[in-house]
């Protein structure tokens, strides 16, 4: 029947350029957001379903598990795309809703690789892909929400990695450090083409299990270190 891919935290950007790549590669898509409405272009551009998830609630992933369990099936490959910031100096931010934003970016990761590694680890073959950051890897001055879930949704990357590999599956973490176009397309050499991007993530999906790799580092040709 094919593979399935799940992408959670759909948008234009990268996401959009996943979907349209696993769908060109015969892959099923289902496209999870919290507002399924903008998706329904992408949807019937990618022939996928569609289901709605806030990724930092329990329940929320639960069910949007629970429908790709009932439409589609096991998924072969999960993407976790979502994040959330809160800019201010670490003195002043507002704590709940730094706390919002740790929910989506880290907590939700951890729900959705839950479910999806229940469901892989029955089959013994699977691929886990979390989008990082240049705040996976480097704090910046008054975005310490954003730096807490990168750094921890990497964390959690790692853990999972030496955990889950043994039986199968594939864990992998994304560092996108560098801007990503709004389109693909464009000739500005100082951002990332989503669509590039989104190729990577396939090549790693279908690395042979004796040279996997656990992280990749993508940033422009141009952008500093």
């Amino acid at each position: 029947m094919g593979e399935f891919a799940l992408i959670v935290g759909v948008g234009n950007g990268l996401s959009a350029s996943l979907a349209r790549l696993f769908h060109a590669n015969g892959m099923r898509v289902m496209l999870a957001a919290r507002d399924v409405g903008k998706l329904e272009t992408l949807a019937v551009e990618t022939s996928a379903i569609t289901a709605a998830c806030d990724a930092s609630d329990p329940a929320s992933v639960q069910k949007m598990f629970t429908i790709a369990d009932k439409e589609i099936g096991n998924p072969n490959i999960v993407v976790y795309n979502p994040s959330a910031r809160v800019r201010g100096p670490v003195s002043e931010i507002d704590a709940e809703a730094v706390r919002d934003a740790l929910l989506v970016t880290c907590y939700g990761g951890f729900l959705v690789i839950q479910e999806a590694s229940k469901r892989m680890l029955r089959r013994g073959t699977g691929s886990l892909l979390l989008t990082g950051a240049s705040a996976s890897v480097k704090g910046f001055a008054n975005s310490s929400s954003f730096a807490m879930g990168k750094f921890g949704l990497r964390g959690l990357a790692q853990s999972s990695a030496r955990e889950l590999a043994p039986q199968g599956i594939h864990v992998a973490h994304f560092v996108i450090d560098g801007g990503i176009k709004n389109q693909s397309g464009s000739s500005d050499d100082e951002q990332l083409d989503p669509d590039a991007i989104a190729q990577t993530y396939l090549d790693v999906h279908r690395q042979h299990r004796s040279s996997w790799t656990s992280e990749v580092e993508l940033r422009p040709w141009l952008e500093k270190f």
